[in-house]
């Protein structure tokens, strides 16, 4: 019987993962390994910047285990969205960690590139010529978002990585992708079922999320079959069932039994999860049903401005009792207080023990904490309007005075000596939409450099 092999050892590269567990994985003769290494969970900030939310030496030390292995087996190996965010900042980072090592290693192989930022005059024709379209909830795509964005970045299908592939890349690092391209598009090159390969991409994406105990930070096998594929955890602590590969297919969508993608949708109205062996599930009946137009998701981030914040804690019981009172008499005591300079901010008071986390969505209005968390946030146009706002809020709830107040010499304890901290430049994602292309490459220039032949 026919079968391809995909070793996923991590849930983002930088995430690690026990050698054991990857080395069971390599035992198995795997025919691709594949990684994805970005997200945009963490918010807007890294794409805006340019910068990587995963650890440089985290992630060095993930490839050279991985690419090593590829290299010793001949089995290629596949990065997505290089650098957590997939724009070009993000894609120079990764490749210079990966020819670091390869200098190191004395590695000699040819290293597919794949970019995936795209130019703001590019974004505006496709606007102009009525190709884009927003994705819920966002509203209507502007010149001015466009204009206002850091960086754009396209989110590549399977077809740019099975392109370089096809030209006989080792290594391939790509730019943003949808997250099951990369460890679907070889398999599409050798034939099998696209809504199989998908949807095993989707669950291998997160590597041992979808076993349980779930884990970011070990490795899943998937096994490609003509009919079927089976998912199965490297590491004995861990099983996968029926309920964790299903619930893990279903995470972060709003239907379902239709999930969209580059290209077209996968269809699991006919999917069965059965459970196989003690520890590996088979999955069967998923399809995908291209759409009539490929479409790929865009995404932007744009600055906003600066922050500033301060973490503090309170164990007062007659200050909790009072808590929102005393949040909204400091915030006017703000206002009041720079008026006249007519400064443009936001203050924010997250209270950790009463809804920080939930916000107006917490369904329990009763606070039953004996202490409180709070962070003090400011976001203004410069950084130092941020920590004006910041710091005036700050010393102004440190010394308010609440009714029933006993103790004088403040009413906040800081963890912290300097208690502000500046954190630079805000970014809120302001491009989330759709855009139609001729042509799934079209996006997506590619190229092909040997590294290491210097030597």
């Amino acid at each position: 019987m026919r079968e391809y092999r995909v070793l996923s050892p991590t849930a983002i590269l930088g995430y690690g993962f026990p050698e054991e567990s990857f080395r069971a994985g390599l035992e198995r003769e795997p025919d691709l390994i594949a990684v994805d290494a970005g997200s945009t969970d963490p918010g807007p900030y890294y794409l805006g910047a340019g910068v990587s939310f995963t650890d440089r030496t985290a992630v060095k030390r993930d490839l050279e285990l991985m690419i090593e292995a590829g290299l010793e087996r001949n089995i290629p190996v596949v990065i997505g969205t290089a650098g957590g965010c997939g724009a070009e900042a993000h894609l120079q980072w990764n490749k210079e960690i990966i020819i670091e090592l390869a200098r190191e290693k004395g590695w000699q192989f040819s290293l597919g590139i794949i970019h995936a930022e795209l130019s703001k005059e590019l974004v505006l024709q496709a606007l102009q010529e009525k190709k884009i379209s927003p994705l819920h909830p966002a509203p209507q795509l502007t010149e001015e978002e466009i204009t206002a964005a850091a960086r754009i970045v396209a989110q590549m299908g399977p077809e740019p990585v099975m392109s370089v592939l096809e030209k006989g890349a080792r290594v391939v690092l790509a730019g943003r992708s949808y997250d099951p391209a990369v460890f679907s598009a070889s398999a599409l090159l050798e034939g099998y079922d696209k809504g199989l390969a998908i949807h095993m991409g989707k669950i291998l994406e997160c590597g041992a999320i979808a076993a349980s105990p779930g884990s970011g930070s070990d490795c899943l096998l998937g096994t490609l079959r003509e009919d079927s594929f089976i998912v199965e955890p490297l590491n004995p602590i861990r099983r996968c069932t029926p309920t964790s590969v299903a619930a893990h297919t279903l995470y972060e969508k709003t239907n379902p039994y239709i999930l969209p993608g580059p290209g077209g949708v996968l269809d699991l109205r006919e999917t069965t999860f059965t459970q196989e062996t003690e520890r590996a599930v088979r999955v069967t009946g998923s399809k995908f049903l291209p759409s009539e137009t490929y479409v790929v998701k865009l995404e932007g981030a744009k600055p906003v401005g600066y922050r500033t914040v301060s973490i503090a804690g309170c164990r007062d019981p007659i200050m909790i009792s009072q808590i929102d009172h005393i949040v909204e008499a400091v915030r006017d005591r703000v206002k009041d207080n720079f008026k006249r300079y007519g400064y443009r901010y936001f203050l924010h008071f997250n209270i950790y023990g009463k809804n920080g986390v939930m916000g107006k969505l917490e369904p329990k209005q009763s606070i039953d904490s004996h202490e409180l968390g709070i962070i003090i946030e400011a976001v203004a146009e410069t950084q130092d309007i941020a920590n004006t706002i910041c710091s005036f809020a700050r010393s102004t709830m440190l010394h308010y005075g609440y009714p029933g107040r006993v103790a004088t010499a403040g009413n906040l304890a800081f963890p912290y000596s300097p208690s502000d901290f500046k954190a630079g430049a805000v970014y809120n994602f302001n491009i989330y939409h759709l855009m139609e292309i001729d042509d799934p490459l079209m996006l997506f220039p590619a190229e092909i450099i040997p590294v290491g032949e210097e030597k």
